[in-house]
Formats: structure tokens, sequence, C-alpha cells
């Protein structure tokens, strides 16, 4: 059977599956339904589609419910998600450069894209749209967090795990959740605040009452018909302030390393003016406008550096509403519709310094600009008379201006609409649709036109009035002159000549349809001799469709973003069996097997190119083994795959910011002129690279549509023990194992710098394009590092989680809960290209291992329940072990610049305090602080984070607002 025929015969299986089931529904009569047997209910458990009453999981789960969301004072899913330990800090609302204004989760360190979010077991968004923010917190149940692959049971994308929101969709009443928060810090950093005055920078205030947040969420449900139906509506409000970086002494300014101190440093985008001579008697001078305002250059050297930190938002301002519906109805046991409607309307902003005419373009400057003094004018080219035009690298910082800020709309939407029911005692089904879309729209305001400010270099006198060239001669009659020949700047008019608004837009959908089929076969007999309950399948098919479509305008294709587009459809079957094996005999409580297979149908395609068409099969192997009532051993071997997404496939290729240092760059570079030779420099260049400004060079991003599925293998195996001498005593430890081959990604920029230097690899090395003209690797230069999607090596990681409950009796004083969750990290592994080595980022953070990856991570909460129920008094200790810098590692790939003062980060304990009780007439108020102590996070040079650093620190993996105090009122009538 060809592919075509295979993927014809599913959508036919698939529609005949639908139209029997349906059909099925019609002829049931009440004469079947009253023979039915009393309904027991079933339980859903993530991780599996079998159904069936007191069914516990094979698969390690941790969850959180809406009482541990309550105590901790939370109010955004990303929080709830990133304070776990199984979880990596990923997109949040403390990013602001580079931010999407999405908020994602990254299980194990492995990636936003390589674990599944869910609903209520449903997917909740396209693929490259997930966005926590969508979900309404004020109605989430509990949390399942499960690890090791899933794809055998709910497709590709769950190789590193499933994050599961169960939401309360059945409301009887009114429900009103609302919580206010403020942030508290004393700055008291004296190290980094005399280092900021003697830099001359200003410092942050003493202490700061900001951050403010407010959420309010309204839920109103009523059954109807005689509790057969049901109908609940939710609307909620968001809204926070922004807090800039300089409202923070370890963000104030932005620090350099040197050596055993810090120092204040910033990027070679000057507010003064830079001039790197491309031509001309002086080609490789760096020189700056003197600092008193007047026409004269001068060596550019450090003091000239422009701290761009202060303006920068440590957290995002934020307006967002959500909304929507869940209705049921049971018309008998046979037949019950469903259907929901959600809907989150997002807007939220990200600021980061003022733009500049970028150091990196090559700009053309006539020789008789009547701009330039005399002075300038023999420097550049040799003459005070001369007519030529001279080539320069320029750079201008329009601090006179507005900083940038980054306009970020999201509007998504999410329909479903199923039946469901139990066609007899054995057999139930489940057939649904789904149709999910994100709008995306952004506009970069106060940005440079780069274009503009070229023309407005190029400038002549016109009876005694500097003129634009392109006036002169009609190509741009509303040029205006940009003087960026001393420190004062251009004028009012240049600013708003040269300042131009740029903007994207995204539409992403994506439609599911599925049915499943739940069949007890103990009914018809089909049971283990040793069991006495019988064997349960799930059978089920699936058809996605996901589209992408992304347009940019001029000024944005200019700066990089190219429009693009792209479909992928999917076509599934799929089938699971649980299968008790031994049960009640005197060496087995039970032994049980589940097994789970899934095949898939996969095609791409976009307007421009499209994918091999590819099939892949996915299983799992899980087995459960209680010996008695206080054991039960667990263990499971999944083999998961995620294809790869639109934008890897078919994002046109572009040019766009890395965090990265040149080591051949700057007038005493760190790497020697041999090594620095074989990534292209000459001898002449050498000593006379431009360094990236900021830290941020340049790298070469796009797709690939010949992208293979990644291939996972997931092992897991622990043991959970519940001792009948303790009843209130529940621990588990699991063992995890997550093994991905040809892992879907760019070769990192930071590790093609260390190995090209290092090892002097005409491989790495011929992945650096340096521009001539300067020797950089800059933005605007033909200097770049290439970094496009190839299918590289594996990732592998690995360790172990141990969770606890225990409650101790106080007797009249009430009672102690204590619930511990933990991870031990015993390796983080990265083979960047198949057979050149690998690294291993357990216990370390920097530019190549990115965010602090602690070797050990727990929280430990402790509840003291009164005795009458309505109230509870709660502490949470989180902590965070110690981590060392990974460039200062002998392992070549991560190798780099090395630190003194930024070595280790010591472990971190946050203590967070929580109070709740009843009030009277329905409501429960809640108060607390979290990071009670108001710990600072660490100090960080820029030039050593990676991943999502922010302001000289890991903002989502440390608290970076210090003490946030929170008030939660909850009323139900």
């Amino acid at each position: 059977m060809s592919k075509k025929q295979c993927r014809s015969h599913i959508r036919y299986v698939t529609a005949t599956a639908v139209t029997a089931l349906l059909t099925g529904l019609i002829t049931v009569d009440a004469a079947a339904e009253s023979s039915a047997e009393t309904n027991v209910e079933t339980i859903v458990v993530t991780g599996t589609h079998i159904q069936r009453p007191n069914y516990e999981s094979v698969s390690p789960i941790s969850t959180v419910d809406s009482k541990d969301i309550q105590l901790g004072g939370i109010a955004e899913s990303e929080t709830i998600l990133s304070r776990l330990p199984q979880v990596t800090a990923d997109a949040n609302e403390n990013v602001s450069n580079g931010s999407g204004g999405t908020s994602n989760v990254n299980l194990r360190g492995l990636g936003s894209g390589r674990g599944l979010i869910l609903i209520d077991g449903q997917r909740m968004l396209p693929t490259m749209a997930v966005d926590l923010n969508f979900i309404p917190s004020a109605l989430v149940e509990r949390v399942d967090v499960l690890t090791g692959g899933a794809s055998a049971v709910y497709g590709s994308d769950a190789i590193s795990g499933v994050v599961n929101f169960q939401l309360n969709k059945r409301l009887d009443g009114i429900r009103l959740d609302a919580q206010t928060s403020i942030a508290e810090h004393t700055n008291d950093n004296s190290s980094l605040r005399s280092l900021q005055t003697s830099s001359g920078k200003t410092t942050a205030p003493d202490t700061t009452w900001d951050g403010f947040k407010y959420n309010a969420t309204l839920a109103a449900g009523t059954d109807f018909l005689g509790g057969k139906g049901n109908i609940t509506v939710y609307a909620g409000y968001r809204k926070v302030d922004p807090v800039l970086q300089n409202t923070r002494d370890y963000s104030a300014c932005a620090l350099n390393d040197a050596g055993s101190a810090f120092s204040c440093g910033g990027s070679g985008n000057t507010a003064y003016g830079r001039f790197a001579l491309l031509s001309g008697p002086n080609t490789g001078l760096d020189l700056a406008n003197s600092k008193d305002g007047s026409k004269s250059w001068v060596l550019e050297d450090s003091s000239f550096l422009y701290n761009y930190a202060g303006d920068n938002y440590i957290q995002r301002q934020d307006k967002r509403i959500t909304g929507g519906a869940f209705l049921s109805y049971q018309y008998s046991d046979a037949l019950e519709f469903y259907s929901s409607f959600m809907y989150m309307k997002d807007h939220t902003f990200s600021q980061v310094a003022a733009s500049a005419i970028w150091l990196g373009t090559a700009f053309t400057i006539n020789c008789d600009n009547p701009l330039m003094s005399d002075q300038q004018k023999n420097l550049l080219c040799g003459s005070t008379t001369s007519t030529a035009d001279a080539s320069a690298l320029v750079s201008y910082r329009m601090v006179k201006g507005a900083p940038r800020r980054d306009d970020l709309r999201h509007e998504d939407i999410r329909a479903q609409i199923g039946f469901r029911g139990k066609l007899n005692s054995a057999i139930s089904y489940d057939v649904s649709a789904m149709q999910s879309q994100m709008l995306y729209g952004e506009t970069y305001l106060n940005d440079v036109d780069q274009a503009r400010g070229g023309k407005g270099l190029q400038v002549v006198s016109v009876n005694g009035t500097p003129t634009c060239k392109s006036v002169v001669d009609g190509s741009d009659p509303k040029c205006v002159p940009v003087d960026v020949f001393s420190a004062n700047g251009p004028s009012a008019a240049a600013y708003q000549y040269i300042f131009q608004a740029k903007s994207t837009a995204s539409k992403q959908t994506l439609v599911q349809y599925a049915g499943n089929i739940n069949a007890d076969l103990g009914v018809y007999g089909v049971t283990s001799p040793w069991a006495h309950d019988g064997v349960a399948m799930a059978f089920g098919v699936e058809h996605r469709a996901e589209t992408y479509v992304f347009t940019a305008d001029a000024l944005s294709q200019a700066s990089g973003s190219a429009p693009g587009d792209g479909k992928i459809m999917s076509d599934e079957f799929y089938s699971e069996a649980d299968i008790p094996l031994v049960q009640d005999k005197p060496w087995a409580k039970s032994l049980s097997l589940n097994l789970g297979y899934r095949y898939t149908l996969y095609d791409a395609h976009s307007s421009k190119a499209s994918s091999p068409q590819k099939t892949f099969g996915t299983y799992k192997i899980e087995a459960t083994y209680a010996p008695n009532d206080e054991l039960r051993f667990r263990g499971g071997y999944n083999r998961a795959v995620r294809a790869p997404s639109i934008s890897e496939l078919f994002n046109a290729q572009g040019q766009g910011n890395v965090a990265a240092t040149d080591p051949c760059a700057g007038k005493s570079p760190t790497a020697t002129l041999a090594q620095c030779a074989v990534s292209g420099v000459t001898a002449a260049e050498y000593g006379h690279i431009t360094e990236c400004p900021s830290d941020l060079c340049t790298q070469q991003y796009g797709g690939n549509p010949d992208l293979k599925p990644e291939k996972a293998e997931t092992l897991t195996a622990g043991v959970v023990f519940t001792p009948s001498a303790v009843p209130s005593l529940q621990l588990s430890l699991d063992y995890y194992n997550i093994r991905i081959k040809g892992y879907i990604g760019a070769v990192d920029p930071a590790v093609i710098l260390n190995q090209c230097m290092t090892t002097s690899s005409s491989f790495y090395c011929g992945l650096l394009h340096r521009d001539h003209r300067s020797g950089g690797i800059l933005f605007g230069t033909d200097g770049y590092i290439i970094s496009t999607n190839v299918n590289t090596g594996f990732l592998k990681t690995s360790g172990l989680d141990i969770g606890g409950n225990y409650r101790y009796d106080l007797g009249e004083w009430g009672g102690l809960d204590f619930n511990i969750l933990g991870t031990y990290l015993i390796n983080s592994v990265n083979e960047p290209l198949p057979g050149l080595g690998t690294y291993d980022c357990a216990g370390l953070f920097g530019s190549t291992c990115g965010q602090p990856s602690p070797v050990w991570r727990h929280n430990l909460r402790t509840t003291w329940m009164l005795p009458d129920s309505t109230a509870t008094i709660s502490i949470n200790w989180r902590h965070l072990g110690g981590v060392k810098l990974s460039s200062n590692s002998t392992n070549p790939y991560l190798a780099g610049t090395t630190s003194t003062i930024n070595d280790h980060i010591a472990e971190y304990n946050y203590f967070d305090l929580a109070a709740s009780g009843d009030v009277g007439y329905g409501m429960t108020l809640t108060g607390g602080v979290n990071n009670v102590l108001d710990k600072s996070p660490p100090a960080i040079a820029s030039g050593l984070l990676g991943g999502f650093g922010n302001g000289n620190t890991y903002p989502g993996v440390y608290d970076p607002m210090g003490r946030v105090l929170f008030l939660q009122l909850t009323a139900k009538y």
C-alpha cells in the first residue's frame, strides 16, 4: 500500500468509525440502557487513554493541585510550572529583550518544543503558538506533569513529557477569584552600588515598591434539566505594571567581568558617536566624538561604552482578557454532548534601550559633508577639500529619543465539540473535533531605519544649508540631515525622519478530529487466569492539520525577517492495552502491563518547498508490580518522536543577534593570530577587528525542509511506598533516562566559536563568515555565524525524582501536612554533531549551557491545618543547588571566557509564607509573602549569560523582583 493510499485508508477508517459510533448512539434503546451494569466512575489518568475504575498511573506523575496554587499566591500558569524541580525556566514575563510575549515550559531542560501541553488531555494550541497565558489559572483544579516520552499516547512532541492542565468546567453557582500583589525590595548590594557610583552611573533607589499585578476571574455555572446538563462561563482580566532594570542594584548597569570584580560596561553603540574607518589614510582607526560636544574625534576606548541596562524591562507591561464557556448535556449513559470555547487577548510591551545607527553597516560619507569639521575630514579623507566618498562603520545611540518598545499582541481562540458515552457495560467511546487559532501582531517602535540613517549621512551644502543628497537628486525628498559628528547628536527633525515603526504578523491554526473507543474486555471473559480484572483496551484515530502564515513589512524584511508559510498534516492510528496479569496472590497483590502503539503518516509543505512524506511508529511498554499493599514498583520504556515544526522546516534564512563574543576582536584579542587565521582573519586585520557590541554577534538562522523527525528513547523506573504502620505517609522514588537522537537545532554559535579557536576544526571554522572590511561578525555587515537548522547529534538527560507526603496529627491543634518534591540531576549531555564529542551541563551554567542546571532542587511545603479545617498556615522552602560556570570547564566544547567573580553561583534558598482562612459569607481570604527574606538574584556578567538571561541574571530561575506580597479573595455562592 502506498503512503497516499495509506493516508486515504486512515481517513476512511476515521470517517467510518465516527459514523458507526453515531449510528450506534441513535439505535441504543432504553432496554439496552437499563441492562447495563451500575456505572462506576472511571478515572482519566494523564499518560493513557485507558479508562477504568481506580486506575493508577504507571508513569511517574507530579501533581500541583488548586490548594498549592492558592497558597503559593500564583496567578500565572507559567509560575505554577517554573517552580517545579522538573522544569527549566523558559519564556516568561521577566524576559524583555527578544521576547515574543508568550510563556512556555521547558521540561527537563530539553527545550520547550519537546514537551506537550494539554488541556484536559487534549492539545491546547498550534504547536508553535503554545502559550501558558491562555490558561485561566483560577479554574485549574490540578496540573499533572508526566515525565518521559508519551508519543504513543498523544502523538508527536511528547518527548520530554506531558503537562496536563485539568480545569474545573462544571460549576453550579458563582465564583470570584481576585488577587493583587506588589514587590518590595531593598537594594543593599554595597559592592555593586559603589561600582555604579564610581562609574558615574545612577544607583537604584534604596527601597522599591513596584511590580503591581492585578488578576480577577469571574466564573458562573448552573445545572439544568434535572442535572443532565451544565453550562459554565468565565471571564478574566489581568494587569501587570512594568518595572525597569534601573530599579534593582543587580541590573542597574550592564555588568562586565573584570577578573575578580565587576565593572560597569555597556554597548559599543555609544551615545557619543563612533566611527571605525574602512577607507582613506587612517583605515583601521576606531574613533569617537569628543565627550565635550565639539566636532573632533578622539580614539575610542571603554569609557565611551553605553549603559543600555537602565531602560530595559525586568518585568514586562501586560494587559490580558480571557473568557470562555463549557457546555455539556447527558441525554443518556450512551450519549453525552460536550463543548468548550476559550478565548484570550493579550497585549504586552517589552522595552529595551534606545535605538542607534548600528555599528556594523559600512556607511558611505561624502568628504565634503558640511556637518563635519576640518579635523574630522582630514582623519576620514586625508583632505578638507576632497569631494570623494569615504567608508566607515558608524554608530550613534539615539538617547534623546524614546527607548525601543516592542508592541506584542496575541489573540487565541480554541473551540471543541464532542460526543461520548457508554454503549454498554463494556464499551465506551469519545469522538470530538477541535480547532484553535493564534493571531499574532508585532510592531517595533522607536527604531532607527538604517537605510534612512545612511541617507542622512550623505549631506551637501545648498546655498549654505546642509541638505541630503537624496533631496537634491529627488530620490528621497523627505530626507533630513542626520548630524552624528558631535556628541550633541541629531536634530529633532532628524529623529522624526529616521525613527520608523516596523511590523510583522502571523496566523497559526490547528484542526484536530479524534475518535476513541474504550473496551473492558473482562466483560467478555478476556481475563488472565490469575487476575479478576479483565483486559482493558483503547483504540483511536486522529487527524491533525496545522497551518502557519507569517508576513513582514518592508522595513522588517530589510532587518532580516522574511515572509513564510507552511502546512503540516498527520493521520494517526493508536491502540493501548492495560493487562492485569496477577491480582491478590500471596506473592503479588498486583502485576500488570500497559502497552501502546501509534502509527503516524506525516506530510509537510509550504508555498516554496516541500518536505519528504514520512511515516513512523511509536510505542510504549510499561509494567507495575505490587507485592503487597505497601510497595508498588513501576517502570516503562517509551519510543517517542517529535516531527519538525513548520518554522524549523520552512522559515526563510535570515540574520539576527546572538549572545556571543568574538575572541579575535578588539585591540588585544584573547585568541592568537594562528587560531584566528583558521577562521578567516588576516594578519592585517588581527588587532583591528570590531568587537560585537553588547556581546551580541550575528548568526544566520533559517529552516531546512529536509529535516527528519527526532527520535527518543525514554526509560523510567520507580517505587511507591505507603507503609501501613504510618498510614498517612507516601514516598516515591523514580529514575528517568531520556535520550534524543538526531535532535533538531542549530549548532550553538558559542560552540562554533569555541571549537574553532580550541581545535582549529575546519568544519567549525567554516561556519564563521567574516566581513573582511572590518574582520567582524556583526549585524549589518557581511559577517555572521552560520547556524541554520540541522539534525544534529543527541541530547541525553537522566536523574531521580523524589516525592513524599505525610500528615502528622496534632490532636486538638489540628495537623501538619508535609509535601516534598525534589529532583537529582545525574547528567544533561549534548552531542552537537555526531561523533564529534559531547559536553555535560549538569551542575553548570553559562553561555553554552545556558540557564543553571542544579544537581539538586526541591520544594518542601509544610502546612498547619487548624482544627476546624477552615484556616491554614503554610511555609514553602524552595531550594536550588549551586552551579559552576561552564566556560571554566576543561571540556573543549565548554571552554571560553573564564571568570573568577562568576566562577559559581552558590545554592539558593527561598522561603514563602502564606495563610488562608474562611471569613464568612462564602469567602476565603489568602495572603502571603513569597521570598520572605528578600533574597536578590545572583549578579552575572552579561557576556556570560546564555539562554533566557536578562538583566545580569536568570530571572526565570531566581526571583528577580525581591519580596512579593500578595492577597487573594475567593468567593463562592
